[in-house]
């Protein structure tokens, strides 16, 4: 791997939220900077491992445990930057039964409601970590899944359509740790599904063709 250039952290303009407070979103942000910094920082000592061309014997424990570490400093970054992606002011709760993703989870789980009962259910699983639902880019289906840490659950070659961070960082300051079902709602207040539909990749016409 080699270091062609750091990442840079996002800018997201979300102050306003319903639920879920500005001081949150300033920790949050942070905490998502840290994520960039840390990614950059393993990225580029691991370069330097690689100047040579090869990774001798006795630099392979050090050269591996930075590795591992990439992984969850950049799945980190980048699901952070899903979660602040699919949120904005004045969200409208649910998507329109006309938009991309509502016809996506109908085709999926036979109807939105039970879609959301779905993924609500896995938001409210112990542990901390991830809710994400994903479409399946063979035939646009929709599943939805539990990402404990960053790095560990993540479906290989599937699309991230929805993320929900629920580590407890995300809702501590503005509710109790036993009362994430009410950031889940909050966070459902403050979806923005244009964008959530513009990253599904796969048509409603194909997946009726390949159901």
């Amino acid at each position: 791997m080699g270091f062609n250039g750091s990442y840079t952290a996002k800018q997201f303009n979300l102050s306003g939220l319903k639920g879920i407070s500005d001081k949150t979103l300033e920790m949050h942000f942070k905490l998502y900077e840290g994520y960039v910094k840390e990614t950059n920082n393993l990225t580029e000592k691991i370069s330097e491992f690689l100047k040579d061309g090869k990774v001798d014997q006795e630099e392979m424990p050090a050269y591996s445990e930075l590795t591992r570490r990439l992984g969850f400093e950049y799945n980190g970054m980048v699901l952070h930057e899903y979660y602040f992606g699919n949120m904005k002011r004045d969200g409208a709760g649910d998507p329109a039964k006309t938009s991309k993703f509502y016809k996506a989870a109908e085709a999926s789980f036979g109807s939105y409601d039970i879609w959301k009962a779905d993924f609500v259910g896995v938001g409210k699983m112990r542990g901390v970590g991830w809710a994400i639902c994903y479409e399946n880019p063979a035939n646009g289906r929709l599943s939805n899944h539990w990402i404990t840490l960053h790095e560990t659950g993540n479906i290989s070659g599937f699309n991230p359509a929805l993320v929900m961070d629920v580590w407890e960082h995300a809702f501590l300051l503005d509710y109790k740790p036993a009362e994430r079902p009410k950031y889940i709602e909050a966070f459902f207040s403050n979806i923005d599904w244009n964008a959530v539909g513009q990253r599904l990749k796969t048509s409603t016409a194909t997946k009726e063709q390949k159901a």
